[in-house]
């Protein structure tokens, strides 16, 4: 029997389309880094929140911190999304878990000391999205987890009484996971036969699954320079590198999908009527087919990031801010995928084509003089990075308003404890649920393939204990 193992080509770049399209995720960028930043909108660069989250929103200004300066927390990230098919009207809603994203930090600066010294550990990006097994979509993606974690040592200088510098190299390690369904009716009978889907076999009849993980590591740095030329105003500006993630170690594991279809005519052998579709592509999945474990990489930049600001203290007990921050995502444009394995005909290019991405960050903060509880809020407005035809299941990516509140709590003289809440909501955007690369649609306009609307929206939950001494 020859069924061409189901086709290299086809059934093996459902895979290939994986990876990239999970990555695409890191647009939905993670800011809850510290629950005061979240609190305020995330406009924290030109006067940080008096916490060692510093050493990431403005590492510079850590040599206002006096001592020992400590703090530790995590956000609890709760995400909606569905999208509205046009041609059923039917509504499908995402099943993705509340993930919980933890950071950590601490500085030190000797009194009379020009120099602070820290390190920081924090999630810049990351992000789960899960639909359900009825969803259309998910032969692009059932699920796909992101996780990205860096490691900062952190150094700051005084240079004069009012301005400093300071920075350090950042270590990252990425993961990725990606689960998908694969097609039937797409793939072909044999070398130069017809497809499963022209004998009959429906469109969206899944016969397999392919789970895909993989881990990298990548460095970088971050510099940062802050300033309060007056005692009312405050000044300062971040950039953080990029940062290149080559997954070249990452797994794809295939398993069979029962279709429990039966052929109802005969054809040319083996399609005989009577035989039993799961039987015929079974060994597809043993040694010497092409639904084996192999080997498969890609490679992703983690893009730049530069953020600038300037605060105000001249209202007694008030602060006020307002930050301007660019994310360089047009580096993420194309997206290679190599198999090293029976799929090698497979690798193939993945069409992101993102665009540059900013946002506007601005952030208030009372300080009850009684008892020195600060009251926080925020808003922060974000420019979708997707083009309109690189919408999808994996990220529904869209233009995005935060808008945010939080308090810190002292207690004990040197504890304090912040609380963030911030809602995330967006507008809706037209996206896909077809593949799209170098082999797929390779012309197709954002109208030919986008088949639907998406809608995306989040709660944000942060705690974070912090302690100065």
């Amino acid at each position: 029997m020859k069924v061409y193992r189901l086709t290299r080509l086809l059934l093996l770049s459902s895979a290939a389309l994986g990876i990239p399209c999970a990555l695409s995720a890191q647009a939905f960028g993670l800011n809850e880094i510290g629950s005061c930043a979240v609190a305020r909108g995330y406009a924290v660069t030109a006067s940080p929140c008096r916490d060692a989250s510093a050493i990431y929103w403005n590492p510079a200004a850590t040599t206002s911190l006096n001592g020992w300066s400590i703090s530790a927390g995590a956000a609890a990230i709760s995400i909606k999304a569905a999208f509205l098919q046009d041609t059923t009207r039917r509504k499908w809603d995402a099943d993705v878990p509340t993930k919980i994203i933890p950071h950590a930090f601490i500085n030190y600066h000797a009194p009379n000391s020009k120099a602070a010294y820290g390190i920081g550990f924090y999630v810049p990006y990351g992000l789960t999205s899960q639909w359900t097994d009825e969803f259309p979509g998910r032969f692009l993606a059932r699920k796909a987890a992101l996780a990205t974690f860096y490691v900062q040592p952190n150094f700051a200088w005084q240079v004069t009484p009012k301005w400093s510098i300071g920075g350090g190299p950042v270590i990252g390690h990425s993961t990725v996971e990606l689960t998908q369904a694969v097609d039937l009716a797409d793939q072909f009978t044999s070398a130069g036969g017809p497809k499963f889907g022209q004998l009959g076999i429906a469109t969206g009849t899944e016969f397999a699954r392919v789970k895909l993980n993989g881990s990298a590591m990548a460095y970088g740095a971050q510099i940062a320079i802050s300033g309060q030329p007056t005692p009312e105003w405050s000044l300062g500006a971040r950039f953080l590198t990029p940062l290149e993630f080559k997954y070249d170690d990452a797994d794809a594991v295939f398993t069979q999908t029962p279709t429990n279809l039966i052929i109802g005519g005969s054809l040319t052998p083996p399609f005989t009527k009577g035989t039993k579709i799961d039987d015929l592509v079974a060994p597809q999945f043993a040694a010497g087919g092409a639904l084996v474990n192999q080997k498969v990489s890609t490679k992703i930049t983690h893009p730049a990031q530069i953020q600038a600001g300037i605060a105000f203290s001249g209202y007694k007990n008030w602060l006020l801010e307002g930050d301007y921050a660019w994310i360089g995502w047009k580096r993420f444009d194309v997206l290679p995928v190599n198999f090293a394995g029976p799929a090698a005909a497979s690798s193939r290019q993945i069409f992101e084509k993102y665009a540059n991405s900013s946002a506007v960050r601005l952030g208030v903060e009372y300080t009850i003089p009684t008892d020195g509880w600060k009251l926080r809020a925020g808003f922060a407005g974000v420019a979708s990075a997707a083009p309109p035809e690189t919408v999808t299941p994996l990220l529904p990516e869209q233009d995005r308003a935060y808008y945010t509140v939080g308090a810190g709590i002292p207690f004990m003289k040197t504890w304090s404890l912040d609380a963030s809440f911030a809602h995330i909501a967006t507008p809706g955007a037209r996206g896909r649920i077809v593949d799209r690369s170098d082999k797929v649609n390779t012309t197709a306009t954002a109208d030919q393939m986008n088949t639907g609307v998406y809608t995306l929206s989040a709660n944000v939950f942060s705690v974070t204990l912090k302690a100065n001494f």
